[in-house]
């Protein structure tokens, strides 16, 4: 077997699908099939399960998974060979794969970037802005070097470095019956209709376990967006719970209003998740020190985390 054969199985697992996978691989369909079917072949194992009229999907077999986890490992070691020359700084002249979740991803993003641009300007940072499920996984895999994440987050292989805690807030519109409130109490939400992402996002289940009752007593409605959610509000759809960092000047909404929590006010850990393996140190504690450094601190969004 070779490299590119097992680049491809990887492939294939994360996409599920072989079109997509082939397109991952750049590489077409049949040569994506060839390579995945000498392997199997070669060990005598099925590592997918093939969808009869399925548009080319397939299940990942018990085994098959075995296979591909290893296969990510030797992959994840051959890089290191081209890697292990960038030492120091020349690490950071190399393309760095950083995925976000969604509840973080718009509001960190643009105030980390200006910064990286300043102490690694040679460093192409590529993002990928996902749920927390779809992020470990491509950690494990090695499609990306580190990921922000809320805690916990605890995956065998992965170290994670503590970057700050950030309060929720409660959003309602000017026309609820709290616009006169400048804080409220979690377990009043408990009789509110709450807008929520959809239970997919850990910051959904943060809320519904921060808040008593929640998931009991009100009536939730689930929304795609953090800003969906803000304009769903903003239209009296009901009220929502967001992180401190959404509802800055830059994200704000005249038609809604912020509410802080009576103490102690629910917050969420955030931290950097990358592999105990990881050759790019340097640019892994370069990002950890500019999120931990971010002046916009000043207005009390992230309590950092010593």
């Amino acid at each position: 077997m070779t490299l590119s054969e097992l680049r491809f199985i990887v492939a294939l697992a994360h996409e599920k699908n072989f079109r997509k996978a082939a397109e991952r691989s750049f590489v077409s369909q049949p040569a994506l099939s060839l390579g995945i079917k000498k392997i199997e072949q070669e060990l005598n194992i099925s590592i997918f399960e093939r969808s009869v009229g399925a548009g080319g999907d397939v299940k990942i077999t018990p085994t098959g998974q075995k296979i591909i986890d290893q296969a990510v490992i030797v992959l994840e070691e051959a890089a290191k060979i081209k890697d292990l020359s960038a030492n120091g700084d020349k690490q950071l002249d190399l393309p760095f794969k950083l995925g976000l979740i969604y509840s973080i991803a718009p509001y960190l993003l643009p105030l980390i970037i200006p910064e990286l641009r300043k102490k690694a300007p040679q460093m192409p940072l590529e993002i990928n802005e996902n749920i927390t499920k779809n992020l470990e996984t491509a950690l494990k895999q090695g499609s990306i070097d580190a990921a922000v994440i809320a805690l916990p987050f605890d995956i065998p292989g992965v170290a994670t470095e503590i970057l700050y805690d950030e309060s929720f807030v409660v959003i309602a519109p000017l026309v609820h019956r709290w616009d006169v409130n400048n804080t409220i109490k979690a377990k009043d939400l408990a009789q509110e209709k709450v807008l929520l992402l959809d239970r997919t996002h850990c910051f959904s289940n943060q809320v519904v376990e921060a808040c008593p009752g929640l998931s009991k007593n009100s009536e939730i409605q689930l929304g795609n967006s953090l800003e969906t959610i803000r304009s769903m509000v903003a239209s009296n759809l009901g009220i929502s719970v967001l992180p401190k960092s959404a509802t800055t000047e830059t994200h704000d909404n005249s038609q809604v209003k912020t509410i802080l929590f009576e103490a102690p006010a629910p917050f969420r850990r955030v931290a950097l998740a990358y592999r105990k393996s990881a050759v790019k140190k340097e640019a892994i504690n370069r990002i950890i020190d500019v999120i931990k450094s971010l002046e916009h601190n000043k207005h009390g969004i992230f309590n950092m985390v010593k």
